[in-house]
């Protein structure tokens, strides 16, 4: 009830006509969001009524944070457990044997923890949930520079969340349009694995350029040894399996993968902390892996890995491609240590760009994190296959055409962004060995897993389209929320 009444609070500025207004300090939500999109009892809509409306898919994948960490006492979501406005969960801290309860986080820089498959399974914990804070206190034994922020904060900062004092915008988003509380990583592993499977459906090792010579590798795919100095690129990776540029140039669908030039803060096979590793978009690494495959190059598709100015070009003049993915750099991403509110400011100004552009009407924009960045969530991810579904993370669906102030319960993974864009844009057709024309060893098509849901049924093509929301760059807090 205290979370509906901070709701309520908000009603008149949202009524006022602000939320639209840059000037003015982001909105949070104006109304108890209601149910699902899967349980209202309406029908998904249809992939032909869906090209009807939408012509451009713009994924933006920001870094490392748990969907309890941002939204967990989000009104009506999902979220921290508690009852009478008190949490009832709390983490044991192996260091000083306390069991560590919830707290409101106001700082803008946080340490998080360890988030590889080991990492993963312990936090986790056969469903207990209760394996963060120790995996934070060894992770930071690990650390190298004990001054960074990542290892000097302590381990119990991974149960801290956050809400509309410190992202509004985000807050904003979930209230004007769309918010998912149970989207999950697609593997219960760290950045690169995730990035492969956001590109390909799979983390494979690949022996050779031949897609049947590669084997299944949640932890480590093929990546360089040390990939902060490959200027000769020796060691380079195969990524030899089928990815989903390959089924878009077979069907004439454009896309482009912008990156942004800077640094990655995600260190090699997941460490503790690492040199600044430069990026570019003629730079593979970990968040930018398909300059790596060897569809893209075999196709001629280089090119459509591009700096993140082309974007706002793009958007500006119109001339976005069907499929967009954006990836930031470190100081953007919200990956401890990057700042959060620089994180949001980054996403703003991405979401600014194409709300201002001639593409909007036709535009829809999925953000969502990489992983769990080893922060705290209660909800146990459902078994998949060997390798996920990882940690629960948060998921906000932007469009004129997105269902306003609605929570979407569905079980859902970034698979379901893969599963979106092939059923929009090629018919229904999967990255499926059988079917492909590129066969590869995966262990299944996880667009087909039973548990996914149909991101179609986020989306309301018979309504008036929602208005842009664009707003500030650097938005006032919105107000304190409560269990």
């Amino acid at each position: 009830m205290k979370r509906i009444v901070v709701l309520a609070a908000v009603l008149a500025l949202l009524a006022a006509g602000w939320t639209s207004t840059p000037s003015r300090p982001a909105a949070v939500p104006s109304a108890t969001p209601s149910a699902s999109a899967a349980a209202s009892g309406s029908p998904a809509p249809t992939a032909t009524q869906a090209a009807g409306k939408i012509s451009h898919v713009i994924i933006i994948m920001q870094e490392n944070r748990s969907f309890d960490s941002y939204f967990g006492t989000y009104p009506g979501a999902d979220g921290l457990p508690a009852t009478g406005g008190t949490f009832t969960v709390c983490v044991n801290n192996p260091t000083t044997g306390t069991c560590v309860s919830l707290f409101h986080d106001a700082a803008e820089v946080n340490g998080g923890g360890p988030h590889g498959a080991t990492n993963a399974t312990t936090d986790i914990d056969g469903g207990k949930m209760d394996g963060f804070i120790a995996q934070a206190v060894n992770g930071k034994r690990n650390c190298v520079n004990v001054n960074s922020p990542d290892c000097s904060i302590g381990a119990q900062d991974v149960m801290g969340y956050h809400d509309a004092r410190e992202i509004p915008n985000y807050w904003a988003y979930a209230s004007h349009y769309l918010l998912q509380d149970h989207l999950f990583e697609p593997n219960a592993s760290w950045s690169l694995p995730q990035h492969l499977f956001l590109v390909s459906e799979w983390s494979a090792y690949c022996a050779t350029v031949s897609p049947q010579s590669c084997r299944n590798a949640l932890q480590n795919p093929g990546f360089p040894p040390d990939f902060q100095a490959q200027a000769d690129r020796k060691g380079t990776p195969n990524y030899s399996w089928t990815d989903l540029s390959y089924l878009l140039y077979k069907g004439g669908v454009s896309w482009k993968y912008y990156v942004q030039t800077g640094v990655e803060p995600d260190c090699a096979n997941d460490a503790a902390d690492c040199p600044p590793v430069n990026q570019n978009a003629k730079t593979p690494g970990i968040w930018n892996p398909l300059p790596f495959f060897a569809t893209v190059k075999q196709d001629g598709q280089l090119a459509n890995v591009t700096d993140v100015t082309n974007y706002y070009k793009d958007a500006r003049a119109g001339t976005l491609p069907a499929v967009t993915w954006i990836t930031p750099s470190g100081p953007n991403s919200e990956h401890p240590p990057a700042r959060v509110d620089t994180g949001q400011t980054w996403v703003t100004s991405l979401v600014n760009a194409a709300m201002q552009g001639p593409d909007w009407s036709s535009t829809a924009i999925f953000l969502s994190w990489d992983d769990w960045g080893g922060f705290y969530d209660h909800v146990v991810p459902p078994v998949v296959d060997q390798n996920g579904y990882g940690l629960r993370v948060p998921g906000i669906v932007i469009s004129p055409w997105a269902k306003s102030g609605t929570i979407d319960h569905q079980v859902l993974s970034h698979d379901a962004y893969v599963k979106f864009i092939e059923d929009l844009f090629l018919g229904g057709k999967r990255l499926d060995p059988a079917t492909d024309g590129r066969p590869d060893p995966r262990p299944d098509v996880r667009e087909n897993a039973p548990q996914l849901g149909n991101l179609m049924a986020d989306f309301d093509f018979a309504q008036t389209p929602r208005p842009a929301l664009v707003l500030p760059l650097t938005p006032s807090p919105g107000p304190a929320s409560s269990p």
